[in-house]
């Protein structure tokens, strides 16, 4: 099936598009990239984003993305969104499976028309405060002096 780019999307997600549909055939059993999910933010907007299997996602340029868990009957929970910045996309990937892995999440679920940082981070907080989703998921550092 092939995606018609959407108005507002970036170049980079363009190319991620491009990408997703070469990939797609080469990878039997997973989910192809055609699969959407709206996620509700507190603000109530809803933010479209591509649901990936965890093990079957492509490398993915900067973006915002929600860690889900499927449950065997279909229902999904969100277990964290966050977002990746670095201009190598293989980097994304791997900070994106390194953070399923410790939360056993086995869907990323990414956004892609948020074209810069601040916006990326925007959709983010909306999201993480709609679904109650913890806003700091790694410890925070600790002070030198605790007086």
């Amino acid at each position: 099936m092939e995606m018609v780019p959407h108005a507002a999307e970036t170049k980079s997600a363009a190319v991620f598009r491009a990408e997703v549909e070469a990939l797609a055939p080469r990878r039997p059993g997973t989910l192809s990239g055609a699969d959407f999910q709206f996620w509700c933010g507190l603000s109530g907007r809803s933010y479209v984003h591509t649901i990936f299997e965890l093990i079957g996602c492509p490398r993915v340029p900067a973006c915002s993305y929600v860690l889900v868990k499927r449950e065997a009957n279909g229902l999904r929970s969100a277990l964290r969104i966050g977002t990746v910045s670095a201009e190598a996309w293989s980097l994304n990937l791997a900070e994106i499976r390194h953070r399923a892995a410790q939360l056993g999440a086995n869907e990323v679920h990414v956004h892609l028309i948020a074209g810069d940082a601040a916006s990326r981070l925007k959709v983010a907080e909306d999201l993480q405060a709609g679904q109650f989703a913890e806003l700091a998921a790694e410890p925070a550092t600790r002070p030198a002096f605790l007086c």
